[in-house]
């Protein structure tokens, strides 16, 4: 077996891996009997030239690489291990190809080596490491980790993970704050190493997630010390290079490394090799010196190396584990299996070749690598650690991961510990699991863009921004969050309210304007107050009602104004107490036609008072409309109008009881619902209509000559009136709730109270406190005066005309 490889100490550890398991096989007695299995090792260096010469040296022989031949007969190689980098594998398979070659490869599962059409004799044996991205994304979001930087290797590889990683964060709702692209292995030296590790410094995120197929990140940070951030967590996918490390590097800036390592068993023997390691037990091994001298810091002078010139007893268990870990890496597990999938499809051929009696003379021992093939494509072995090995590549398992970390004991003892692990099979949300024991916290640090939003705030994304970048505003009414980080806050149901901390919802209570509450109260105490006003002033009319003050303007439509304005003030309360269907049909259909009797009945006053001089005048036609009929007449012809309004409003679309649960957040207001509210402005702007004829009548016969002349009082009476009803319009529509009814019959009763108060009280005034007015001789005197007064005035005003004629 050839085993090709870049030689670095780092590297090396996969050599002795390649060596104990030739000397397990060679001292198995059941694998492969009477043979020795032995290996080659090609240094490529880090050119193609290199790799190009180790790959015809491996097909010609050690001596001379002469293209197309082979110089020798025996010590050739079955197979070729390629290390520990796809890269390797791709440049000696465009050689190893042409010959049908068998080639392991130790490195990362690479999908392009995969193509069995370029590739067919390249096998892989490491897992499909395909879910990486989620398992990496999965433990961001277990640790609550939301912004992160990445840096991976540019190449195909690279580009895959960036792809699945970006769009798996997109899922869960994590950002990276920088993504650098690192050039593979022998071009990184090319790179602005500097830049690199100012931006690493810079970042506010606290998780690098480190990817490719090599550690040369891992390699500037050491170059750079001064650049090294001990705070931030860096997340990779294969064990730290410890032996990288400069010895003036703290060993605590390795214990933010959390490594996805593939899940395996432990080979039982191997440490036990690890132990028995020394150079005099390989003197032909030169790379184990050169190993042993740098790990040791034994003097190797032109090649020559002696033990004594190194500590005595010497052994790789002595170094820390920052120098040298004992326990075998993933890429020495895959070459160990690769050295064993090679002896197993050894042994078969010989089987098969033994039972067809092949092995007659000395030619028949001549084995040809591309025979190979057909045993390695269907080989599947348990290796010693019990763990099955599958070389079918289409049958490659997915990855599981054991999520490792480096820890520094207080006694100077190191470990890396089990953190958590991360299992492909089993359904999303229990793949990633943390072990209690493993010393890594999940308050360690945090790693985010923008705080986190408590309940009760909604994330507010910043534009141009990323989705982790936020503010975090309360919730409006109505609305709340009960979790942390919400994108938007759940609206509580038609019942219910959401308390202060916008983080949970109340029930709505039941509420209107009830008799018991005070405003509810006020209000009916005042219809009462004003109604039993309006019964007494009816009994003042009633008893007086010959005098000369109440038989003025017509003592018929005072006592019929009277009646309407008794009913204007007992129609609020319809408005007062829980609404029922009969209440709200009752309530507008009531109101509008006792108001209209109200406001036709001052029409028709203030008709009368015009009539009523006119009649005076001789020859006068006005006589005949005077009297009883036409002001009764009048009267009904406006409520008729009215009735025919409110009974197609009930016919059409009559009020109902209804309930608002928006117009107060705390509370569900019973109330009326007007049905169809043109009807109802139909029906107030009929009364406006009739109230603006009444007031435009009175303020014209306001000056007309007469003792009692009610114009003047039917002026003012409209005029607040008008005022009433013109300001209700803009608060109605403005307030809600309740309030909206407290507005309306706060408008009924300050309405009805203006008109008995104008029209009526001055006549009160006068047949309670001033009965000497209420007599027909103090009238004759009054007209008599007013006669004279007039008759002066207007001689006064002959003599003018005459003076300005002269």
């Amino acid at each position: 077996i050839s085993y090709i490889y870049m030689f670095q100490e780092k590297h090396y550890y996969q050599v002795l891996a390649l060596v104990f398991a030739v000397e397990e096989i060679n001292k198995d007695p059941n694998l492969l009997p009477n043979i020795t299995l032995g290996f080659n090792i090609f240094d490529t260096h880090t050119s193609d030239v290199s790799t190009l010469e180790s790959s015809l040296t491996l097909l010609s022989g050690q001596r001379l690489a002469v293209p197309n031949y082979q110089c020798e007969k025996q010590g050739k190689s079955l197979a070729v291990i390629a290390g520990p980098y796809s890269e390797l594998s791709v440049k000696i398979a465009s050689v190893l190809e042409l010959y049908k070659f068998p080639q392991m490869t130790c490195g990362p599962y690479d999908p392009i080596l995969n193509d069995r059409v370029h590739f067919s004799s390249v096998y892989q044996l490491a897992p499909k490491d395909s879910k990486l991205a989620l398992a990496m994304v999965q433990l961001l979001v277990h640790f609550h980790w939301t912004w992160a930087g990445l840096l991976i290797t540019d190449n195909a590889r690279g580009e895959t993970f960036l792809w699945d990683i970006r769009e798996e964060m997109a899922r869960k709702g994590v950002c990276l704050t920088f993504m650098l692209k690192i050039p593979p292995n022998e071009n990184y030296s090319l790179f602005p190493h500097s830049e690199v590790m100012e931006i690493l410094h810079a970042t506010s995120a606290n998780v690098i997630i480190f990817y490719g197929s090599n550690n040369v990140v891992f390699d500037w940070e050491f170059e750079k010390e001064d650049y090294l951030d001990y705070s931030k967590v860096c997340i990779t996918t294969s064990q730290w290079d410890f032996s990288m490390r400069p010895n003036t590097l703290l060993v605590e800036s390795f214990s933010k490394s959390l490594i996805f390592s593939s899940k395996r068993k432990e080979i039982p023997t191997f440490k036990s090799f690890m132990r028995a390691i020394k150079p005099a037990k390989y003197p032909e091994d030169i790379f184990l010196k050169t190993f042993w001298s740098i790990l040791f810091q034994c003097p190797l002078k032109e090649k020559q190396w002696k033990e004594e010139d190194c500590l005595l007893n010497t052994s790789l268990e002595m170094l820390p584990m920052r120098d040298f870990d004992m326990s075998m890496s993933s890429r020495s597990y895959n070459i160990y299996n690769a050295v064993y999938a090679v002896a197993w499809a050894l042994h078969q051929m010989l089987l098969i070749r033994s039972e067809m009696e092949y092995m007659r003379n000395e030619d028949s021992l001549v084995l040809y690598p591309w025979k190979l093939h057909s045993l390695l494509r269907n080989m599947q072995f348990n290796n010693s650690a019990g763990d099955q090995v599958i070389m079918d590549q289409k049958r490659i398992p997915m990855a599981s991961y054991d999520i490792i970390n480096f820890v520094n004991f207080h006694n100077g003892t190191e470990a890396l510990m089990n953190v958590g692990e991360f299992i492909s099979q089993v359904p999303f949300g229990e793949d990633v699991s943390r072990n209690s024991q493993g010393g890594f916290s999940e308050g360690t640090l945090r790693s985010v863009c923008s705080e986190s939003c408590g309940p009760g705030y909604q994330k507010s994304a910043h534009e141009q921004h990323a989705i982790c970048c936020f503010d975090c505003i309360p919730c409006p009414e109505g609305e709340i969050s009960n979790q942390t980080d919400m994108d938007q806050c759940i609206t509580c149901p038609e019942d219910e309210y959401s308390n202060k901390e916008r983080t949970r919802c109340l029930p709505k209570m039941v509420t209107f304007l009830a008799y018991e509450e005070p405003l509810g109260m006020a209000l009916a105490c005042t219809a009462l107050a004003f109604f039993l006003l309006t019964v007494v002033i009816t009994g003042v009319f009633v008893k007086h009602q010959d005098t000369p003050v109440v038989k003025a303007n017509n003592r018929t439509l005072s006592f019929l104004l009277l009646l309407s304005l008794s009913q204007c003030f007992l129609s609020s309360l319809l408005f007062i107490g829980k609404p029922s269907s009969a209440t709200c049909l009752l309530q507008q259909t009531i109101f509008g036609i006792t108001f209209t009797m109200a406001v036709s009945s001052i029409l028709a006053k203030t008709i009368t008072v015009v009539l009523a001089f006119k009649a005076t005048r001789p020859g006068s036609r006005s006589r005949k409309w005077v009297g009883f009929r036409a002001p009764i007449s009048l009267i009904l012809i406006c409520c008729l109008i009215q009735v025919i309004l409110c009974g197609i409003w009930l016919l059409v679309s009559p009020p109902f009881p209804d309930t608002d649960s928006h117009s107060e957040a705390e509370h569900i207001i019973l109330k009326c619902n007007e049905g169809s509210p043109i009807a109802f402005y139909f029906v107030l702007g009929y009364m406006g209509l009739l109230a603006l004829g009444s007031f435009t009548v009175a303020f014209l016969a306001r000056n007309l000559p007469d003792t009692f002349n009610e114009a003047k009082f039917i002026t003012f009476s409209m005029l607040v009136f008008c005022s009433v009803w013109v300001s209700f319009l803009p608060t109605y529509q403005s307030t809600k709730g309740k309030m909206m009814v407290a507005v309306e019959v706060f408008s009924i009763l300050s309405s009805s109270a203006g008109l008995l108060s104008c029209i009526f009280i001055p006549k009160c005034y006068v047949i309670l406190l001033r009965p000497q007015w209420n007599t027909q001789e103090w009238i004759n005197q009054k007209s008599f005066n007013t006669s004279l007064h007039i008759y002066t005035v207007q001689n006064e005003e002959l003599n003018k005309m005459f003076r300005a004629i002269l």
